[in-house]
């Protein structure tokens, strides 16, 4: 067994495991980790606790300190300068006429490199987007190419239910979503009716498909209503 702490880096976002080592870390404390995209600052969201050798995607990296107010401050001062990068890479994709939207951007706690999140319909040539960018903010580019369901995941908004999109609000990771899953919990397969704002098939179509008895009993929890 080994002993591990769930630090997780954005709001819903995936939770990884560190060697916590000496440190006392309680829920919701703040980290500072080495990744590998860099220096990281994090949020403790589960304790430490033992797992198997199997759990561990090795090598375990040791949670380097706690976070300290200072660490809080800067944290701060990057999101305000990721605004003032997403504007300049707005530009820069107008000039180079590039057939790309811009969803993201993101500093690593330490600013040693920025991170520019874009969707595309296909393959995008951004090589001379990149050096321009590593000559403006003097530090590590890395453009990447992102998908609808994380585009939603990265900008929130309000699904079809009324509330908050899942994937922006509490699921940490996708999975995989199917039209059996639809066909077994007896909804309409009107694309429209079934698809996120991603325009994907929804996300609570997996996590809520094992409340349903798919011998054709129905809702599983009606018994009980």
């Amino acid at each position: 067994m080994i002993k591990v702490v769930g630090i997780r880096f954005k709001r819903a976002g995936k939770i990884y495991y560190f060697d916590p080592a000496d440190l006392e870390l309680s829920l919701e404390d703040k980290a500072i980790v080495e990744t590998a995209r860099g220096i990281e600052y994090g949020e403790v969201v589960v304790v430490p606790k033992l797992v198997s050798e199997e759990e561990v995607v090795p090598p375990l990296k040791r949670v380097m300190r706690k976070a300290t107010p200072d660490d809080g401050k800067l944290v701060e001062e990057n999101k305000g300068k990721e605004k003032d990068a997403f504007q300049i890479c707005l530009r820069k994709i107008q000039e180079h006429h590039l057939p790309m939207k811009l969803v993201d951007v993101e500093y690593t706690f330490d600013g040693n490199k920025i991170i520019f999140s874009f969707t595309a319909e296909g393959r995008v040539d951004f090589r001379e987007l990149v050096k321009d960018l590593a000559a403006i903010f003097r530090t590590r580019i890395e453009l990447r190419q992102i998908g609808v369901r994380d585009e939603a995941k990265m900008l929130g908004g309000v699904g079809s239910c009324g509330r908050l999109l899942c994937c922006s609000t509490f699921l940490g990771d996708f999975e995989p979503v199917s039209i059996r899953m639809a066909k077994d919990q007896r909804l309409s397969l009107n694309p429209t009716k079934i698809s996120g704002i991603c325009g994907r098939l929804m996300c609570c179509l997996k996590y809520e498909n094992n409340s349903y008895d798919i011998e054709g009993i129905g809702y599983k929890g009606a018994e009980n209503e």
